[in-house]
């Protein structure tokens, strides 16, 4: 709790006043950052105690300013559990947010299409998620300061969110879709037998981060809405190998169409 205690104080110092909403990019995805207005920027490495992405598209920036005329805390990348990072570490700026008072997290990630009627590109709001990361965040002893022991995750993505993040999809020219994403640990990509397991289970989407991150906020009472970017077919659904280059591509491919989306969503959330 000390560590938490002592990163909050440091990000305190810098910023003028709290943040109503905390966002994190994933891959490919930072571009809405440069949207800030008068942004305090300041390096993960600069942080005390925060760990540092070292995933090519994560450039490891947390940025503090006006997002459509709401005040913001962006994360330009994330730390995922296949880096070597405990669920602590992957989850410790979920964590500081909430010390600062932030009471609202969108989280957006790349990631592979497991429902065949997905294309790249498709944008699709997160409506429940799978567990399959063989960790959770919450294990250990329990800091009553952060929440309770057991959490209710029966509602993890914020049902009036989700409902105002397809509304916008329409009135944009996106196609409203909404589905469930299973994060596993990675950083392996999957393989087609078991793209057909997760398809069997009821998974659309399938990524190696934001379930951790999706725990932690729940935990701390926190509203929460997740967003990912399908920049690749799951393996096994076209014939071509997966690699992370392709991500990276189709997520620059829908930047503007992304980053339009994403500020007027921001403006729009209660």
């Amino acid at each position: 709790m000390s560590v938490l205690k002592e990163a909050s104080s440091y990000l305190q110092e810098k910023i003028q006043c709290i943040p109503e909403v905390g966002i994190i990019l994933g891959s490919g995805l930072g571009k809405l950052a440069d949207l800030v207005m008068d942004p305090v920027v300041i390096n993960y490495s600069d942080i005390p105690h925060f760990p540092v992405s070292t995933v090519v598209g994560h450039s490891g920036k947390l940025i503090v300013g006006t997002l459509a005329s709401r005040r913001v805390m962006v994360l330009q990348g994330r730390f995922h559990y296949y880096e070597g990072y405990g669920m602590h570490e992957v989850t410790f700026p979920v964590r500081v947010m909430q010390l600062l008072g932030i009471k609202g997290l969108i989280v957006t990630n790349a990631a592979g299409g497991v429902n065949q009627g997905y294309h790249p590109g498709d944008l699709v709001v997160i409506k429940d998620h799978i567990n399959l990361m063989g960790d959770n965040p919450l294990r250990g002893a329990n800091l009553t300061e952060l929440g309770p022991r057991f959490p209710d995750l029966s509602e993890a993505y914020n049902a009036k969110w989700r409902e105002y993040a397809l509304s916008l999809m329409k009135e944009h020219g996106i196609e409203p879709q909404q589905g469930i994403y299973v994060a596993l640990s990675g950083p392996s990509y999957e393989t087609p037998s078991e793209i057909r397991y997760l398809r069997t289970i009821g998974a659309d989407l399938v990524g190696m981060s934001t379930v951790p991150e999706v725990i932690a906020a729940n935990h701390g009472g926190m509203r929460v809405l997740g967003i990912s970017c399908v920049t690749n077919m799951a393996a096994g659904i076209l014939r071509q190998k997966l690699d992370h280059q392709e991500v990276l591509a189709t997520a620059d491919r829908i930047e503007k169409t992304f980053v339009r989306y994403m500020t007027e969503l921001v403006a729009r959330l209660d």
